[in-house]
């Protein structure tokens, strides 16, 4: 089975879209787990919320990695991070039995991609992305590493890498506004 997470109800075809690879693709996983921090764009949340207008497309927040055991895990680099970006957020996950598969790699653990129209073949409602992550951690298919559990290499490559991204955003207002609104103590005096 292949899923795909999104905010829009009543899909019945995923069509390919430009992606972070800039060619047309469907993304997916073979684990449904690792479709839930899909369910929400900590960016374009903060933005509404802030009322900070934006009518571009809005960089993608990843804060996730996977640990040598092959299960996804999420990293909260901010205070409540998972709390702020997904709690009270619904969505759905679309599975579909079948995919043609691009032949495009990407260097993502469990991800197959299409760059043709996809058939839905179920969908799930999740009424609470934050809940369906805490019950997903309770099962142990993913894990959580939280704000107050990074150790002092974690925050000294969160801070290189804040700084990092804010530089490299020009280009994205709605990135750096995201990034000044979390990352306030990093960011001081930008």
């Amino acid at each position: 089975m292949y899923y795909h997470a999104s905010s829009v109800k009543g899909i019945t075809q995923l069509t390919p879209q430009s992606s972070n690879h800039g060619i047309p693709l469907v993304y997916f996983s073979t684990k449904r787990e690792n479709v839930l921090v899909y369910l929400s764009n900590s960016i374009e949340k903060y933005c509404v919320e802030t009322g900070f207008s934006y009518d571009g497309k809005c960089q993608k927040w990843g804060p996730y990695g996977f640990g040598k055991d092959g299960r996804q895990r999420l990293e909260e680099y901010y205070p409540n991070a998972l709390i702020s970006t997904y709690k009270g957020v619904s969505g759905y996950i679309y599975s579909a039995e079948t995919i043609s598969d691009s032949g495009f790699s990407v260097p993502i653990p469990d991800v197959a991609t299409s760059s043709i129209p996809v058939d839905i073949s179920g969908v799930e409602f999740i009424p609470d992305a934050y809940e369906a992550i805490l019950q997903a951690e309770r099962e142990g298919l993913l894990t959580i590493i939280r704000y107050e559990e990074m150790n002092d290499k974690m925050k000294a490559w969160n801070k290189k890498t804040i700084l990092e991204e804010y530089e490299n955003a020009s280009n994205h207002p709605e990135y750096r506004h995201f990034l000044k609104g979390n990352f306030s103590e990093i960011l001081c005096g930008r």
